[in-house]
């Protein structure tokens, strides 16, 4: 019962994929059918229940922390910080080195703010804009942005997912972090390389003199509107809780559109809930967008994804799982059944963090038999389930930023780290375990 359960869902999600339909609908349908093979199992609607509300808590602290960068994204575009920044950033910016520059800015920001969500929604957002105003490939810029903000999201010592790995694992929190350098070394140095091509052949035009004087007669560009960007930057770095620097960013965005941009309260919330819909046409290709309901499809996923891993766990999915992942450990390697574990985690529970919790309870316990060390399980979540997540179109940790950014799964091709670092590590792990023991 369980496998055709799960053969609908995968049908399902090619269906929604092709005819460009909602995965939600999928993911609703797991939902369903889950809810039935745990009928089919005996479990009355109580128990049912009690799985199904497990994990909502988890997904409300997460779906806080989306509805503040949604208001934070409309708010950015009435207050003047992302005209500002585009208005600056061109003269700034070398034609050629744009795609490598957003590479390296939002790596930078991400491991210093330990925040995929948050940077891709401020920088992301904004090199974004740069990219259209630009006519620069907006898939490849996608891309950039992609592999920046799992640099910092992977290794951060600030980034709640290293101190995920770390913990389920028992191991070191910095010891992890300077594995996490040496593992990812040769794909960083790989993705500079890549990167550099990719801003040789995708350089910034001339931007339509047009825009910029229209940036500066719609807006004022003085300092003070990267005033919001500048919170963002600072507080975290003083270990400002991140939702309470989202949440002053955003004030100070509002209190800018009212006080310097001359833009009415009602109109600021407006913007704030649907988003920033200029009237003229040229600014509107740039600058449109953001705001609460561009979040709407995270709030669906979110919850769903998190009552069906409440389902999964609660009925013994994951049982039967188990024993599966030991048979494949046992014949073709820890690793490489690791990275085929974190695929199939990432497509069905659609959470990072669910992928990583559910890869530690999975596999544990065939590493303790075999003898490897806690390090060497984390470097293993770490270099699979942490990045190849953010490969899976439907899956939060993908389908969140893209709907940020504003673009689809053209972007995930030019990703170069998420899949580099899984793919590299298949062939260096021997040289960072040299004496771990390998079933084969």
């Amino acid at each position: 019962m369980a496998a055709v359960v799960f053969a609908v869902f995968f049908a399902a999600l090619v269906f929604c994929l092709v005819r460009g339909a909602s995965i939600a609908w999928a993911l609703l349908l797991l939902l369903a059918g889950l809810l039935l093979l745990g009928h089919r199992r005996g479990f009355d609607r109580r128990a049912l229940w009690d799985m199904l509300r497990r994990d909502l808590p988890k997904s409300m602290i997460v779906l806080r922390v989306l509805a503040y960068i949604g208001v934070l994204t409309g708010l950015w575009r009435t207050s003047g910080t992302i005209a500002f920044f585009i208005y600056h950033g061109v003269s700034i910016i070398s034609p050629h080195l744009f795609i490598l520059v957003t590479f390296l800015l939002t790596a930078l920001l991400s491991y210093a703010l330990g925040t995929s969500f948050g940077v891709a929604s401020t920088a992301g957002v904004v090199m974004m804009a740069l990219a259209r105003s630009g006519g620069v490939s907006t898939a490849v810029t996608a891309g950039a942005v992609f592999s920046g903000i799992y640099f910092g999201d992977r290794g951060a010592p600030t980034s709640s997912c290293a101190s995920l790995v770390a913990a389920l694992t028992e191991t070191d929190l910095y010891g992890n972090v300077r594995r996490m350098f040496k593992t990812a070394a040769i794909p960083y140095a790989l993705c500079l390389a890549i990167y550099s091509f990719l801003s040789y052949k995708n350089p910034i035009t001339t931007v339509d003199e047009t825009l910029l004087e229209l940036l500066s007669t719609r807006f004022d560009i003085s300092w003070y509107a990267a005033i919001p960007a500048l919170v963002m930057l600072v507080l975290p770095l003083v270990k400002f809780p991140i939702r309470h620097t989202m949440a002053l960013s955003a004030l100070s965005a509002f209190v800018l559109s009212l006080a310097v941009q001359d833009v009415g309260a009602l109109e600021a919330l407006k913007t704030a809930v649907l988003g920033y819909a200029p009237s003229d046409a040229l600014l509107a290709s740039v600058l449109s967008g953001g705001g609460l309901m561009s979040m709407k499809m995270s709030f669906i996923l979110i919850p769903v994804a998190a009552m069906c891993t409440g389902l999964l766990e609660g009925i013994g999915v994951t049982q039967k799982v188990q024993e599966l992942v030991r048979a494949a450990m046992q014949k073709c390697g820890r690793l490489p059944a690791m990275h085929l574990l974190s695929i199939l985690c990432s497509m069905v529970l659609c959470n990072q963090t669910v992928v990583v919790m559910m890869c530690h309870q999975l596999s544990a316990p065939v590493y303790r038999e075999d003898g490897a060390e806690g390090e060497e399980l984390a470097m293993d979540i770490a270099n699979s389930g942490v990045t190849i997540a953010g490969l899976v179109p439907w899956c939060i940790a993908c389908a969140i930023p893209m709907s940020m950014l504003g673009v689809g799964m053209e972007a995930l091709p030019y990703a170069s780290l998420l899949y580099l670092i899984p793919l590299c590590y298949l062939v260096t792990k021997r040289f960072h375990f040299p004496k771990r023991k390998e079933t084969t």
